[in-house]
């Protein structure tokens, strides 16, 4: 497996992971407080960034 391989793996499994994070903490989670949600903010900002994050690794690899 290459480099560029675990890295887009990578990537995905960070997602996932933050959209589960998210969804956890807005309806899963048992008990609402202020540190939960900045959790969920968090989950969400890291579905948002991530991603962009992976288009621009792919865009910039291609041309290695």
């Amino acid at each position: 497996m290459s480099l560029r391989s675990f890295h887009i793996i990578f990537i995905t499994i960070c997602t996932l992971f933050c959209a589960f994070l998210a969804m956890w903490a807005f309806m899963i989670s048992p008990e609402s407080s202020a540190f939960i949600f900045s959790i969920g903010v968090a989950g969400i900002v890291g579905i948002l960034m991530i991603p962009l994050y992976g288009i621009f690794f792919l865009r910039k690899s291609s041309n290695l």
